[in-house]
């Protein structure tokens, strides 16, 4: 069982960080109209800004904290970051400014960061050719980090706005001692290397763009997707409040079936439909799923009905998986990692303009000086993302079935 142990740490600090984020998801529209003082559009303009932070921050440091784990060791860099990561959920919970909470969601990106520690530390500990599962098992941790986030958060809501902090702090600081007390250093003082700013360099992937020109198109078309597809995590909390006037319960909830139809999708179905299918036609799916999906999100007035939609906006995340596959099949082997480099960048460019484009969107149509009252804006604005991105992927020649 001592053997397991580091595996088992490394799974519950993935899963603690992802469950960290869903708990504030609820209760982030009330909080952010707490300290402004002001209405649900100017939180949710607010609640981009915080959001991109985050997410800039994660994109900035996790090639930098990558490379100190290479420098110094995965145990010192992990335990540090969980303790400034419960240190941090401590401030947002007593934050009475939005630049209290704009510092912690700086503090929060960076610490989240850890998660390329966390998969190297996995590949320390793993066979070469167990890797693999051990990076299905961290997925699968996160997923499961996931659902249980806002459930909880959305049950905590209702007892303060601030619990939910508490609680993820409490997480934080749980897996701090377990770590502290349990992690073993996974890489040894031979194996490591001196600290390079030239590899710390989030932007490199981007620059392996002009390696792949055959793939372009496809790439163009991922990160159209991705930027339509995150428009959940970027307004759900605040276009549910103003749509339906749903509480804090029922948007952990919403959530949480969303996560669950999530991963039904990635872990079984989706296989299923790839060998039926073929990526092609289950790409083709996937957009399809997802236009119908905000079509109906755009004007629907009734939450049941909504809620009932959630699985079927699930369905969409076919696509992604589809797009890969039929890239990774045309990409010479030699370059294969190259592609998931970019991949990767492209998929972090697009969550981070995501949340700005989205809530400023839900922001235009809920103010006071909106021309129109359609807090489903943000679905409208990802309709016509999709539909371009169908567009392009459609417009490709010699996509063999």
């Amino acid at each position: 069982m001592r053997a397991r142990l580091p595996t088992i740490f490394i799974l519950v600090t993935v899963m603690l960080d992802a469950m960290g984020i869903g708990l504030i998801l609820p209760v982030m529209p009330d909080l952010i109209q707490e300290v402004r003082g002001a209405g649900l559009a100017n939180a949710a303009l607010w609640g981009g800004v915080l959001s991109t932070t985050f997410a800039v921050m994660q994109f900035g440091f996790g090639p930098v904290i990558g490379n100190l784990s290479d420098r110094f060791g995965r145990r010192p860099v992990l335990l540090i970051s969980l303790a400034v990561m419960a240190a941090d959920y401590v401030v947002m919970a007593l934050a009475g400014t939005i630049w209290l909470l704009l510092i912690g969601r700086i503090v929060g990106g960076i610490t989240a960061a850890t998660h390329a520690t966390a998969m190297a530390f996995m590949s320390d500990i793993q066979p070469r050719d167990k890797r693999g599962q051990g990076f299905g098992l961290i997925s699968a941790a996160f997923g499961m980090g996931f659902v249980l986030g806002p459930a909880i958060g959305g049950w905590l809501g209702d007892v303060g706005t601030r619990a939910p902090f508490y609680a993820a702090a409490a997480l934080a600081a749980l897996n701090f001692a377990f770590g502290y007390f349990i992690l073993p250093e996974t890489l040894p003082p031979e194996k490591r290397r001196a600290f390079a700013w030239r590899r710390a360099n989030p932007f490199g992937a981007l620059m392996n763009l002009r390696h792949l020109p055959g793939q372009l198109r496809l790439i163009v078309v991922t990160f159209l997707y991705t930027l339509s597809f995150n428009v959940y995590p970027a307004v759900w909390a605040y276009f549910t409040q103003a749509q339906f006037q749903w509480d804090t319960r029922m948007v952990g909830i919403s959530l949480t079936v969303y996560g669950l139809s999530l991963a039904v999708v990635q872990a079984g179905l989706i296989r299923l439909v790839l060998a039926r299918l073929g990526e092609r036609r289950t790409v083709i799916l996937g957009f399809g799923f997802a236009i119908v999906s905000y079509v109906w999100l755009t004007v629907l007035t009734n939450g049941w009905v909504v809620l009932a939609l959630i699985p079927v906006s699930a369905f969409a995340a076919m696509a992604t998986p589809a797009l890969q596959a039929l890239m990774s099949r045309d990409t010479p082997d030699d370059a294969q990692g190259e592609l998931q480099g970019v991949l990767s960048s492209v998929n972090a460019l697009a969550m981070i303009l995501s949340p700005m484009l989205m809530t400023g969107v839900f922001y235009a149509f809920t103010a006071k000086t909106a021309p129109i009252y359609l807090p489903g804006a943000p679905f409208a604005a990802s309709l016509v993302l999709a539909v371009v991105a169908l567009w392009l992927f459609l417009g490709r020649r010699r996509i063999r079935a």
